[in-house]
């Protein structure tokens, strides 16, 4: 069933608009390469900071709008052609349908981020070339902040996915999704953050700013009561999810 669902995005344009925000993120980071000279007062390395800042953007609002961008399209292209109702006629049950597109939708988030940490060593080329500086991080720098922001993304992804299902309108789902975005950066100042699915990977990515600036006060992330509460969400997401995918159509 995944194999199925990605031979129908393989015509979309999901994958244009991902690379498309990813490459639309690194312009500002190359066009403002010089001030990353600037940031002595919080003490962090220019090459640390190009990276941080630019991941900054991705988790804040980037990543996040792409998300749910993905989770309107993958649904749409089963309610074209009564798409929907062929799928449900199947002797496949709803739930697996569900979780298979799913599936589907957290191979699309890596492969963004896989196509931002490509962009990352493009944009770093570039800005080295015209700062005559080596701003390049060691590949194992690069997929570990990566590999954080992909797991701490997977309970936002969930609520959007759910979203994406439980409101039928394209244009409801797309405005309530981006409007969940935006608290986000409140949230992550709050004892609460940890219920707020959508914070997650920009919380994490300004723990990593707060370690590698040495003067900052490091606030390293608590599992307890992240990880449950993470965990937690996600299944309760997919739950519903799967409960509600195709029931007007299967009335």
């Amino acid at each position: 069933m995944i194999g199925i669902e990605f031979k129908k995005i393989r015509r979309s344009k999901i994958l244009w608009i991902l690379l498309a925000a990813v490459i639309i993120l690194w312009i500002p980071s190359i066009l403002n390469a010089s001030m990353n000279f600037q940031m002595q007062d919080i003490g962090i390395s220019p090459r640390d900071n190009f990276l941080i800042q630019g991941l900054m953007a991705m988790a804040w609002f980037m990543f996040p709008a792409s998300i749910v961008l993905m989770t309107v399209l993958l649904n749409q292209t089963e309610r074209s052609n009564r798409g929907l109702f062929k799928m449900l006629s199947l002797p496949v049950q709803p739930f697996k349908l569900c979780l298979a597109k799913f599936a589907v939708l957290l191979c699309l988030t890596a492969l963004q981020l896989l196509m931002t940490a490509a962009m990352y060593y493009v944009s770093t080329a570039i800005a080295s070339q015209t700062q005559n500086y080596a701003f390049i991080l060691p590949p194992t720098v690069i997929f570990k902040e990566i590999g954080l922001m992909y797991l701490s993304s997977i309970p936002m992804t969930g609520f959007f996915w759910l979203l994406s299902i439980a409101v039928p309108s394209p244009i409801f789902s797309v405005g309530l999704g981006l409007a969940s975005i935006v608290p986000s950066v409140l949230m992550i100042n709050t004892k609460a953050w940890f219920a707020y699915p959508m914070c997650y990977p920009f919380y994490i990515i300004a723990a990593e700013e707060s370690r590698m600036a040495s003067n900052l006060t490091y606030t390293p992330v608590q599992a307890i009561p992240w990880i449950p509460a993470a965990i937690l969400l996600t299944i309760v997401c997919l739950t519903v999810s799967c409960l509600c995918f195709g029931q007007a159509e299967r009335r």
